[in-house]
């Protein structure tokens, strides 16, 4: 019998049988499997952990505009820089049905005319201000963000306030803009990376809007300016809008900036579109198959639902994704990477949106190690749900984590798009430092349950890009059902 066959077997005990006994005697079966992989000794005489630091919400101001515009202003003095991010409700997922993607072209084209500015124009002033502007569309939210110098926040502020209230996406910029993401998403499609993600994302939430991760070929064909303009009057009101400031700036003198830069937004009459529903998700335990003929690897995603933010076992799945495959210490890069090399990078994430939330397994290997690479990955999710990490193992984790976060926060531009995040998500502020409490705080007993709640093998979708004859018959010997994907 195969480790896999054993691991599924006793997943499926656990589930049917409540004797203690038993399950005791499952988690010892299990450590036995864990010890082929212990981890090499340390060099002697390393110093020791330094104290372990809490995670710290920043101080933040919050103020709404009489419009419903919403500010969280956060004022760190010293460095001369101030980052700007504004989240708007309604990505991807709040597209028209008959173009997906929409959202990214019009991410692409938001800053390139106004009423009273051309391109240039914008380009320059923001360049005089120190910065440029970027903006990005994801499921939930376009984002709109820059950099800029302090001394130069005020002219700066001007500029965003035009393209949020009077973007005119010119005719000439949008076909330009649709060429080059049609170019784009030919390059894009050349990615095994790219072809598992949006599978996965088709395999998981099927028709849901959440299933869009990109334009799609016919859709930026189809696109016009008009179009934007439509859904641009839609989204861009200030009641559906977040502005972040992070940076070296009295928060009074900013706020009277804001208010005189967008104080005269109106929100028309008309409520702002419904949220979008909750997707019905199934997994369907399957191998799922993206052909990608003359491939000489098998990319290898295998997907599943878990905790959103905001969820109460969100940070404690985090933990234990850390320990399975989130950090570079973790079993399955210790397994198919230093034990076994079977790939390079392995890696998992968590990825959480307004209303659903994902987690991913991910590695890209050689053909002819695409079925041992599946055994083990299931076999470490498996070990997940089964045993109860090492007190080593839990303290890794949680510092990596909060150390992680602790550093991305050094930078204003993370921190704004942090803050942003979360109120997307509908949370406060203080959620950061709720986050870093409940991380620290994660205990074995808790990491054993979520890994018997979400960790199980058996819970996930398959992802496999790669030559199909290879992929199905590496996998066959798994007995699972095969879809192909396109």
């Amino acid at each position: 019998m195969t480790r896999f066959k054993m691991i599924q077997n006793i997943i499926s005990a656990t589930s049917e049988i409540r004797s203690m006994k038993i399950f005791v005697g499952i988690l010892l079966l299990a450590s036995s499997f864990a010890a082929a992989q212990k981890e090499p000794p340390l060099p002697k005489d390393l110093p020791p952990y330094g104290p372990e630091k809490p995670l710290a919400t920043p101080s933040v101001k919050s103020a709404t505009l009489d419009n419903g515009l919403n500010l969280w202003l956060v004022s760190e003095p010293g460095f001369p820089k101030v980052a700007l991010t504004v989240a708007v409700r309604g990505g991807l997922a709040a597209d028209p049905a008959n173009l997906p993607g929409l959202s990214e072209l019009l991410s692409k084209t938001i800053d390139q005319g106004t009423r009273a500015r051309s391109a240039k124009q914008i380009a320059q002033e923001l360049q005089a201000a120190g910065g440029d502007l970027s903006a990005s569309a994801n499921k939930d939210s376009v984002d709109v963000s820059s950099v800029v110098l302090s001394s130069k926040l005020d002219a700066a502020i001007a500029v965003l306030a035009d393209i949020l209230q009077n973007a005119s996406f010119p005719d000439a910029e949008v076909t330009l803009a649709k060429r080059n993401l049609t170019d784009s998403l030919e390059q894009q499609e050349a990615e095994p990376r790219f072809l598992a993600s949006r599978a996965r994302d088709k395999v998981l939430f099927t028709d849901h809007p959440y299933h869009v991760t990109s334009p799609t070929r016919d859709s930026i064909a189809a696109a016009n300016s008009a179009n934007l303009r439509e859904v641009f009057a839609q989204r861009f009101r200030p009641d559906q809008v977040i502005l972040v400031a992070v940076g070296d700036f009295h928060n009074d003198k900013v706020l009277a900036t804001l208010k005189s830069a967008f104080g005269s937004w109106k929100a028309p009459a008309k409520a702002p579109a419904a949220a979008i529903p909750a997707p019905p998700v199934t997994v369907d335990h399957a191998v799922y198959i993206v052909p990608r003929p003359g491939s000489v690897q098998t990319t290898i995603e295998l997907a599943t639902i878990g905790p959103k933010l905001g969820d109460p076992d969100y940070e404690v799945t985090q933990v234990a994704n850390a320990i399975y495959g989130g950090a570079f210490s973790s079993r399955l890069t210790s397994n198919i990477r230093e034990d076994k090399g079977y790939t390079y990078s392995p890696y998992s994430f968590l990825a959480s949106y307004l209303k659903a939330r994902e987690m991913i397994s991910h590695a890209d290997v050689r053909n002819e190690v695409t079925s041992p690479t599946l055994n083990e990955i299931e076999y470490e999710l498996n070990r997940v749900a089964t045993t109860t990490p090492t007190e080593e193992e839990l303290s890794k984790a949680k510092r990596y984590l909060v150390g992680l976060e602790a550093l991305r926060l050094q930078d204003r531009g993370s921190l704004a798009n942090r803050l942003a995040t979360l109120w997307v998500a509908g949370l406060p502020p203080e959620q950061i430092g709720v986050s870093g409490k409940k991380v620290s705080a994660a205990t074995a007993a808790e990491v054993d349950a979520v890994g018997q709640k979400y960790f199980p093998a058996h819970r996930t979708a398959i992802i496999a890009v790669g030559e199909e004859k290879v992929v199905r018959d590496a996998l066959s010997p798994f007995g699972l059902p095969f879809h192909t994907v396109q």
